[in-house]
């Protein structure tokens, strides 16, 4: 009975996985975010040197495989395509074994991050380096991650640590902006072996109009252009607008 119901788990998972996939590479100006990060991984790349192996965490429904194809993809599921299954707070590698590792939306999903600082810490190489992308909490994305997002929310938190029985559901949504903004002094006192080189905000409103992991989008590939010329001139003008953001560590 248990077998079975953990093979019918895996064909929910796989199918749910079949049609956010197809989400994603379906609507043309979501997958260009997508690329956009995967070209900032790849940036991020050309700073680590040789030495270490690439890792993705999180990586289930992405594709960053097929833009970087040297990049480890691991999840805590077994989705199609993940080739480790990893829990980000305990690694399964060697000691200075990696050179770099990213997360796209999935630092939020951790329910132990000084776990998984430690063990970055450990798995990283000299001058390897950590590139996390998640949700930002600024003026606009508040009230949309509070009351319309489908995930928990919550930016008073008073640790960084969150019960998690559903690691794919289960997180605090303002998770990097507390840890990375409101009490960045206690990341840097915890953590010295990690140095904070850059948090950058980013896309306030392409990521709602392209209707993210829903069955909707307000831009196609015709109004793309238009759409991404205002997104960047507002967190131009307003960086604090943006609803997510780009956080880079390195291992001194």
């Amino acid at each position: 009975m248990t077998c079975s119901s953990n093979i019918k788990q895996e064909e929910l998972l796989a199918q749910e996985h079949g049609r956010i996939r197809q989400l994603i590479l379906g609507k043309f100006a979501l997958k260009q975010i997508y690329l956009h990060a995967y070209s900032e991984y790849q940036a991020c790349i050309a700073k680590c040197g040789k030495r270490g192996a690439l890792l993705e965490l999180g990586a289930g429904l992405g594709f960053a495989k097929e833009v970087i194809p040297d990049l480890m993809i691991s999840d805590v599921v077994s989705y199609p395509g993940v080739e480790k299954i990893v829990d980000a707070t305990h690694m399964d590698f060697p000691d200075a074994s990696l050179r770099f590792i990213g997360m796209l939306n999935v630092f939020h999903h951790i329910p132990d991050v000084e776990a998984f600082f430690r063990e970055a810490n450990r798995c990283l190489v000299s001058g390897g380096r950590v590139l996390i992308m998640d949700e930002h909490v600024g003026p606009l994305s508040t009230p949309i991650l509070k009351y319309v997002h489908h995930e928990p929310f919550n930016k008073h938190a008073s640790t960084w640590s969150f019960d998690s029985k559903d690691p794919l559901m289960d997180a605090n949504g303002a998770l990097s902006w507390i840890v990375f903004r409101r009490d960045v002094k206690k990341f840097q006192e915890k953590f010295p072996g990690l140095q904070l080189v850059s948090y950058n905000t980013h896309t306030p409103l392409m990521y709602w109009l392209a209707g993210g992991l829903k069955n909707w989008k307000l831009v196609d590939r015709k109004l793309y252009p238009i759409a991404k010329w205002f997104d960047d001139l507002l967190i131009k003008i307003w960086p604090g607008l943006g609803c997510f953001n780009t956080i880079e560590l390195v291992k001194l």
